[in-house]
């Protein structure tokens, strides 16, 4: 007996120190912090935030990976506990909800596949290798319903998901589990912000429009007779809904597959019907906005592109104030069109629409004049955006004279070259670097150094091989001391309060950036470039360059200068002024829209410290992506024509268009084929004969 007491005594004797041993050997440190956190998350390990369960979740927001409000199935007084614990502050989040993406369910399908018992649309999808064409949208077995966490999706009597957006979270379960990317996360910032991928379901129509309306959805809400939703769709992406229904040139309908059988959908004059039903009954309709963010952003130019800016940087939450230098808003289209075509108070009407989205203005304020760049920055303002038009939008300002100089030390050539001598005076004993402009920048840049200039540069986006100088061009400008640099472009500058100090060059061979001294710039391009300008962040990896000194306490203000990212048109170029890039003026109002949303999303990005790029694949006009040479069983309908004023008295009938009535606007809207990638609607015509 004692004998078997004191082996069971040895035994634990050995366990008990193997036990401390391996507590010492393979203890593993947990962060009191990452209790505190899990401890307050609810523990639902539902998966919404991305992240394998709570524990995860509360690592990841120690860490900084994720945000205190990432937990999608608790509510604000989590976050807020959260954030006290990690001793921060949170902004007010907006919510993303599950959105149906197809039109398409299995009633209306042409062709039923037999699913031989199986439930789920991820194993009915893979059925036999999978559908080689999308002959069905939705497949309807309801996966998304049976996998949402929240009981917020349920599938319609059509065979498509209908999601309730008060049960909604926006965890993305539903995006995770369908196979064929019907349903995705939406919300305002994510719909400004998006850029249309091949991997969408995107219509000719709405590719084709370089604002990328939901064409087919502002239509379909005519034809079912709600002009007023179809508002809120064109301004999901359009501000000027009444505007560009009288003076777009359409590119939309250049690609209406009813071209394929008869006409292209009335599509522009559908758009003003229903922005004319808004105005006519004085009851605007306000396209939803983010939450607050408390942070301010100045828009120099109160034309299309600028109003548009700060219209969608409204509507992600954020304080956008408009400086323009004349008296009104409105830039070229107040002078560059004829009333008859756009009368004054249908463009007051949209401009209107922009403030109501709580957009400041204030005008008689030209930048470089009455306000600088460095000084908004003192004044809290967190980004400036650049929007001052082109070389057209100049004169319309009646600027003669002195050269306008809204950058600090950047010039237009075209302005400096018909300056005085006494006028460039301002550039002796500077660095000047000129870009672009061939032979006539190597010409300018020798004056430039006769009259005193310290150094003349010119960086030229074309090769030597390809530069269209000669040699004795290249020999004059280097016997007259001018450097010229080819294969690169300026990427962005930097400088200090009303100075510039530096242009950052980009090879468009290797994409490797290098700094440039320079005091003054000097753009061969009719416009200055649109630009984004911002403290530094002092990230520490930003590159080399852009690292600036933070602000002095005797005030002073360092600046960087970047561009919005590139339009899908010039999508894998880099530097200011690429091919394909506006160098004049906008040659279309709805191409200016399209640059005030691609300022306004870059300006997010660069607040949020988001990457500046186009998706990899982005959608451009030289993208193959699938498509129809033909329709069938479509029966030809004539196209509505708008009626026109009588007569040729303009002064009595005002526009000479005069737009489409209830009957005749659904009429034309029922003519639309409401297509996807590859489908449209059939009439049947062939069916009834056969029959």
């Amino acid at each position: 007996m004692i004998e078997a007491v004191m082996v069971m005594g040895g035994l634990g004797l050995v366990v008990g120190v193997g036990l401390a041993a391996a507590s010492k050997i393979f203890y593993v440190y947990v962060d009191p912090l990452i209790l505190a956190v899990e401890d307050v998350l609810p523990g639902a390990n539902c998966g919404g935030c991305g992240m394998p369960g709570c524990s995860a979740n509360a690592e990841a927001i120690v860490a900084g990976k994720a945000a205190p409000n990432s937990c999608v199935a608790a509510g604000e007084d989590t976050a807020l506990a959260i954030a006290e614990i990690m001793g921060v502050t949170i902004e007010a989040k907006e919510p993303d909800i599950a959105r149906p993406g197809c039109t398409y369910g299995v009633p209306m399908a042409d062709t039923k596949f037999l699913y031989e018992g199986l439930k789920d649309c991820r194993a009915a999808v893979l059925l036999g290798g999978g559908m080689k064409v999308c002959t069905i949208g939705c497949l309807g077995l309801g996966t998304c319903q049976r996998a949402c966490p929240f009981n917020a999706i349920v599938m319609g009597e059509d065979g498509l998901p209908v999601v309730d957006p008060v049960k909604c979270t926006g965890c993305g379960t539903c995006e995770r589990v369908c196979p064929k990317t019907i349903i995705t996360l939406s919300s305002v910032t994510r719909r400004i912000l998006q850029e249309y991928t091949t991997a969408e379901c995107t219509t000719p129509c709405q590719r084709a429009c370089p604002a990328g309306i939901n064409i087919c959805e502002y239509i379909r809400q005519i034809d079912l007779g709600h002009p007023e939703k179809a508002v809120e769709v064109i301004k999901e992406r359009n501000p000027f809904p009444a505007v560009i229904g009288r003076i777009c040139p359409r590119p939309c309908e250049q690609e209406c597959r009813r071209n394929l059988i008869d006409e292209p959908v009335a599509i522009n004059f559908l758009k003003r019907y229903a922005a004319d039903y808004e105005r006519e009954r004085q009851e605007r309709v306000l396209p939803y906005k983010a939450p607050d963010t408390g942070r301010k952003v100045a828009v120099i130019g109160g034309g299309v592109s600028g109003l548009s800016a700060a219209f969608f940087t409204a509507r992600l939450g954020h304080h956008a104030t408009v400086f323009e230098a004349t008296d009104r808003l409105g830039g070229l289209l107040r002078t560059a069109i004829a009333d008859y075509r756009l009368p004054e108070d249908i463009l007051q009407w949209d401009i209107d629409g922009v403030l109501a989205m709580g957009v400041a203005a204030e005008t008689g304020k030209a930048l470089g004049r009455d306000v600088t760049i460095a000084g908004l920055l003192k004044e809290d303002f967190e980004a400036v955006y650049l929007a001052s038009g082109g070389w057209d939008s100049r004169l319309t300002r009646s600027a003669a004279g002195a050269p306008e100089q809204p950058i600090p030390g950047a010039y237009l050539l075209v302005e400096l070259a018909k300056a005085s001598a006494e006028d460039r005076k301002r550039l002796s004993g500077k660095n000047v670097v000129l870009f672009g402009g061939d032979r006539l920048a190597l010409e300018f840049a020798a004056r430039l150094l006769d009259e005193g200039a310290a150094r003349a540069t010119v960086v030229l986006r074309e090769t030597r091989e390809n530069a269209r100088l000669t040699d004795a061009d290249i020999q004059t400008a280097d016997g007259a001391g001018v450097q010229i640099r080819f294969g690169e472009a300026i990427r962005g500058m930097s400088g200090e309060d009303d100075n510039l100090r530096e242009v950052e060059v980009v090879s468009l061979e290797t994409r490797m950036t290098a700094p440039l001294e320079a005091e003054a710039v000097v753009f061969a391009a009719g416009r200055f470039p649109e630009l984004i300008f911002r403290r530094p962040n002092g990230e520490a990896d930003a590159p080399e360059s852009e690292k600036l000194p933070e602000p002095e306490a005797s005030g002073t203000v360092t600046w960087l200068a970047l561009a919005p990212y590139k339009p899908p048109v010039a999508s894998g170029e880099v530097g200011l002024f690429g091919r394909n890039e506006v160098i004049t003026d906008y040659s279309a109002a709805i191409r200016a829209i399209a640059a005030g949303r691609r300022g306004a999303a870059s300006i997010h990005m660069v607040m949020y410290d988001m990457p500046l790029r186009l998706p990899e694949n982005v959608v451009t006009p030289d993208t193959i992506v699938q498509n129809v040479d033909r329709v069938q069983e479509v029966q030809a309908v004539p196209r509505r024509i708008m009626p026109m004023a009588p007569g040729r008295d303009l002064r009595v009938y005002g526009e000479v268009e005069k737009g489409f009535d209830e009957s005749r606007a659904r009429e034309e809207a029922s003519r639309c084929l409401q297509c996807g990638l590859i489908c449209y609607e059939h009439t049947g015509i062939q069916k009834a004969a056969d029959a």
